[in-house]
């Protein structure tokens, strides 16, 4: 993922409101979200390339994404996939603060990240280039910084995701997708400088982004009421705005 906006314990009938769009070059293959033959637990996308994922949920209501932290003068070419660290967490037994800590011990063999992961008790997020923390409610906004760094589209996704939250149901799904695909360029002044260059930055600076190789490849929302009810949306495209394919999950939690 490259942008995670969510509302964590703030709404009367969500425990979370998560909003997120997944950029990756168009060339990088990918299986759209189901739950997976091999894990049947477990529903998310799946990259062909390294067999990870960037965001996924299972039965019993874990849930975990990573977004990558932007620092191309730190990049490792031998550094293992950043995905995996989504799927191992939701496909093994670990709690997420167990997990969390294994984690945490060898960070530094990856190249930067943040991992978002959660559990029916506790919502977590780890960079490599930051601090663990245990989240408290609120509504948050990630990017490929630390947690809530204000660039231009965390801080507009967040505003606006605070827009949608006196809406539920599919009103509240269609204003969610309607944030995430929002064009709005800052003006240069407020672009943050990340070492990719000028124009990079006003390509990567809108919530949806599109280019001629790399761009919003997926927007998902996942719901998680309180009534323990799960709603997984996405929407996946191929170098165009319009979907390419769109598909939606629901179920309830299992007790464990």
């Amino acid at each position: 993922m490259c942008l995670i906006l969510f509302a964590y314990k703030v709404h009367p009938s969500y425990r979370l409101i998560l909003a997120a769009n997944r950029d990756e070059f168009y060339e990088r293959s990918s299986l759209p979200a189901d739950f997976w033959e091999d894990q049947q637990n477990m529903l998310a996308g799946r990259d062909l390339k390294e067999g990870g994922t960037w965001l996924g949920v299972t039965k019993e209501g874990k849930l975990a994404a990573v977004t990558n932290y932007r620092d191309p003068s730190a990049f490792k070419s031998n550094a293992p996939s950043r995905g995996k660290l989504v799927s191992r967490y939701l496909i093994g037994k670990q709690s997420a603060g167990g997990y969390l800590e294994e984690v945490s011990s060898q960070a530094d063999k990856y190249n930067g990240f943040n991992l978002l992961i959660g559990d029916d008790n506790d919502f977590f997020v780890l960079s490599n280039h930051g601090e663990k923390q245990k989240l408290k409610p609120g509504i948050y906004g990630l990017s490929n910084h630390n947690l809530d760094t204000p660039w231009p589209k965390v801080s507009r996704g967040k505003r606006l995701l605070k827009s949608t939250l006196d809406q539920k149901g599919t009103q509240l799904e269609a204003a969610l997708f309607a944030v995430l695909a929002d064009r709005h360029i800052p003006p240069d002044s407020k672009l943050p400088s990340t070492g990719v260059g000028l124009e990079w930055e006003r390509i990567l600076s809108s919530m949806f982004i599109k280019s001629p190789d790399y761009g919003t490849r997926s927007s998902t929302i996942l719901l998680i009421g309180k009534n323990r009810r799960v709603r997984f949306v996405e929407k996946v495209f191929d170098r165009q705005k319009e979907p390419w394919i769109e598909s939606s999950f629901s179920f309830v939690l299992e007790k464990k």
